[in-house]
């Protein structure tokens, strides 16, 4: 769940420090919508755990 959190906001970083041309520049804005999504699925799991 760690993990999961953690790419999520290492996706959003990239995307803001590369002036929007990584992870995927085909989706533009889309990438905020990814990153915030796997931080919510981090959180998500943590409901899960014991």
């Amino acid at each position: 769940m760690v993990a999961v959190m953690l790419l999520g906001l290492v996706w959003v970083v990239v995307y803001y420090l590369s002036e929007s041309r990584f992870p995927i520049n085909a989706i533009g804005n889309w990438n905020l919508a990814v990153g915030f999504g796997l931080i919510l699925g981090g959180f998500g799991m943590t409901a899960g755990w014991r």
